[in-house]
């Protein structure tokens, strides 16, 4: 085994996080310092460079909390991030460097949250075959409703009636810069009056990330006689068009304002991406489903993808001793 430097991210480290991240086979904006850093006051950062002599191998964005490791909590995916040139046997060697760290700073438990497969171009499921030589347990899986842009769109009826009310009642969508009208109008209220939170971005924040990622956060509206009644803010990557809010007002049904609107998202805005995730539909840690919602991205022709969520002991680095032959 090479010798590998293990070491805490520091504000001098700024640049040289964000080159690698640049071009790293398994990253999105999100991992990006200053989208990493807009909530830095609810967690205590704890991310780690990964280096081989001089040169830097890996990163993994993380906080820690009471004493646990966490693939960084703010976050909606993470993991480590090698780069575009690391092989099976580099990525092997850099993460048993990293739970021998871990272990001999009295960290006992890394939890790791997966970055869907398809957000990457590049096949990168290094991290998950470490997993299973550590013995890593599976404590979470959600549920993504991703639509395959790359065939035909094959809408359910209800889908179909849905956008042909929006067509008669002569919705219209628009791309703002503004977050302001969605946020105050549409999500807060009805985010408190459904489930009695807040978006987990405040609008100070998305209109800060905004500033910071003009190409990478987008936000759609749909009008109804020059009246907000929806929209979605949208998370774009490379291969992937997210949908990070989806919101409307009580005339949804009525006037087919999301059906409308994603449609034409889908249909035209996004249709040279690879991908259009929907998100999750799940509540209480994975265990439940919010079936009125799943059916809604389903009925789009979206299909199903798992995002796991693994715990691993630190101490298993050992594990990883004599795999390679």
């Amino acid at each position: 085994m090479k010798n590998y430097l293990v070491r805490r991210y520091q504000k001098a480290d700024y640049a040289l996080w964000n080159d690698f991240v640049s071009h790293a086979k398994n990253a999105t904006f999100l991992f990006y310092r200053d989208f990493m850093e807009y909530h830095s006051d609810r967690f205590e950062d704890f991310s780690l460079l990964i280096f081989e002599d001089e040169k830097l191998l890996a990163v993994l964005p993380a906080n820690i909390s009471k004493g646990v490791l966490y693939s960084h909590q703010g976050l909606t995916y993470g993991g480590l991030l090698v780069s575009e040139k690391a092989k099976l046997k580099q990525s092997l060697w850099v993460f048993k460097s990293l739970m021998q760290f871990l272990h001999e700073e009295g960290i006992p438990t890394l939890h790791l949250k997966e970055l869907p497969f398809f957000y990457t171009s590049k096949f990168s499921d290094e991290l998950k075959y470490l997993f299973f030589l550590t013995e890593a347990r599976l404590y979470r899986r959600d549920v993504l409703s991703v639509l395959d842009l790359s065939g035909e769109i094959k809408l359910s009826k209800d889908r179909k009636e849905g956008i042909k009310r929006g067509l008669k009642n002569g919705l219209e969508v628009n791309e703002t810069d503004d977050f302001t009208e969605f946020w105050n109008d549409v999500l807060i209220p009805n985010l408190s009056q459904k489930h009695k939170v807040s978006p987990v971005h405040s609008l100070e924040e998305i209109i800060f990330l905004k500033l910071k990622f003009p190409k990478n956060i987008r936000q759609f509206n749909v009008y109804h006689e020059g009246k907000i009644v929806g929209g979605t803010t949208i998370f774009e990557t490379d291969c992937v068009a997210h949908s990070q809010y989806i919101s409307s007002n009580t005339a949804k049904n009525e006037l087919g304002s999301l059906d409308f609107l994603h449609y034409k998202l889908i249909s035209e805005v996004f249709a040279s991406k690879k991908y259009f995730d929907f998100g999750i539909s799940n509540e209480n840690q994975g265990k439940n489903i919010n079936l009125g919602l799943l059916y809604w991205k389903e009925t789009f022709g979206s299909g199903l993808v798992t995002q796991d969520f693994y715990a691993v002991e630190t101490a298993n680095h050992l594990l990883l001793e004599n795999v390679l032959l």
